[in-house]
């Protein structure tokens, strides 16, 4: 009897000790996934990591095998966050250059309708006209926005890798995109950056007859 027992009793434990290998296995493997396909493997982690080598990012086409294939990869990331701010400093410029030729616009349409000779009349009333863009203009404007949003969403899905060389990059990227794409450059008036009016250097017209 005591024979049966000890037969009946191994294998129970020989599954109880693989069950619980199996466990702590998986809880080994949460934080640093390996996905295998033929010779190539990709390291992919949930953690902070360190990865060169064998890191894959986006797809596993971005597979790293090498030192200077991971220097191309930082410096390609440091660019694309360069390529975002410069995306934004388009989109800004080309709505100051949208509302540049709207004020020529109106500036001309208003020097035509003034009959020649009549006397400047001085109205207390401000003037408003509203500036709307045009379907083709939107479009562009728009194509903007979705290159911006696009460019923007893949860095994220690369800070997601929370590889430090990458995470690194997109900060030294950042740091050159602000410094290379907005210069923040105001054209103030002399007078009024010495009489201490306006100095934040945005121009007003003045009630009468600015």
């Amino acid at each position: 009897m005591s024979a049966s027992m000890s037969m009946s009793m191994a294998p129970s434990t020989t599954i109880a000790t693989a069950a619980a290998a199996t466990t702590s296995a998986a809880g080994h493997s949460m934080g640093s996934m390996s996905m295998s396909g033929g010779a190539s493997t990709c390291k992919i982690s949930m953690l902070w990591n360190w990865y060169t080598i064998d890191a894959c990012f986006i797809s596993r086409t971005w597979h790293i095998t090498s030192n200077g294939m991971f220097a191309v990869s930082c410096i390609g990331v440091a660019f694309l966050v360069v390529a975002l701010e410069l995306l934004r400093r388009l989109g800004k410029e080309y709505d100051a250059a949208m509302l540049r030729q709207f004020q020529r616009h109106v500036a001309a349409r208003t020097a035509e309708s003034k009959t020649p000779g009549s006397p400047e009349t001085c109205t207390r009333e401000p003037t408003y006209v509203v500036f709307r863009p045009t379907p083709l203009q939107q479009v562009i404007r728009s194509l903007i926005h979705m290159a911006q949003f696009g460019v923007a969403y893949i860095i994220m899905l690369l800070a997601m890798y929370y590889n430090g060389y990458i995470i690194i990059s997109i900060f030294l990227g950042a740091f050159l995109g602000k410094f290379l794409c907005d210069w923040g450059v105001q054209k103030v008036a002399l007078g009024e950056i010495i009489n201490g009016n306006d100095a934040n250097g945005v121009n007003e017209a003045t009630v009468c007859c600015g």
